[in-house]
């Protein structure tokens, strides 16, 4: 997949602003996300008070299987938990606990068939990604940039994954990628995009279901 068009695209949609105080106030829970250097990011959020945020990113590379999942919380504005799990050929799985205080409470990491101890270093990688995903997600909903997914049709429509149809405002370049991939893979195909004031953005392509995925917001 040739990348720079989209590449140019999520820059120009990064450098959004908020516009007019005036816009609706986005719910609670929300979906948005961005095309990474070798992959595509999904990210869901959930605020409730008093301060707290719940934030899962997807990460899903383009060139194998090995999609990670991220799941994020805070409470009163302090991380409090990480917890990730790499799906594919070497799986992984690694769960951080914090105290109110910063104080890491619980630690493990999982591999093929063992367990191991997180270095001191790499738990203080994982809470620097955890603010700065935090930062990119405040950044792309302040600038109206929307998460949506659904399967597609060869009349140009997609099914939601929430219900409903809507026909995509994609590009020619976008509309022939979809149109390729599907013939390729033989089976219908499901998408993400990104939606924001300045236009639409093809965010991923799949011959799995992305709807599967999806939380939903009761249960997040």
């Amino acid at each position: 997949m040739t990348r720079s068009p989209f590449t140019l695209f999520t820059l120009a949609i990064m450098l959004l602003l908020a516009g007019c105080s005036s816009r609706p106030k986005l719910p609670d829970f929300t979906g948005s996300g961005y095309l990474a250097d070798r992959g595509a990011v999904r990210i869901w959020r959930k605020e409730s008070a008093p301060h707290s945020s719940h934030l899962m990113t997807v990460y899903t590379p383009f060139s194998d299987s090995a999609t990670e999942t991220t799941e994020y919380q805070w409470q009163e504005n302090k991380l409090i938990s990480i917890e990730r799990h790499t799906a594919g050929e070497h799986p992984e799985s690694v769960t951080m606990r914090f105290d109110q205080d910063g104080s890491l409470s619980f630690m493990q990491r999982q591999l093929e068939g063992r367990r191991e101890a997180l270095s001191p270093d790499a738990v203080a990688l994982y809470q620097f990604d955890a603010g700065r995903m935090l930062k990119i997600s405040d950044d792309l909903l302040e600038g109206r940039v929307l998460l949506k997914q659904g399967h597609w049709s060869t009349d140009g429509t997609v099914t939601l994954c929430q219900g409903g149809e809507i026909r995509p405002g994609f590009d020619r370049y976008s509309t022939n990628y979809i149109v390729q991939h599907q013939q390729e893979s033989g089976k219908p195909v499901s998408l993400s995009w990104l939606e924001a004031p300045k236009g639409t953005q093809l965010l991923l392509v799949s011959k799995d279901d992305v709807c599967t995925a999806e939380p939903k917001a009761a249960d997040f």
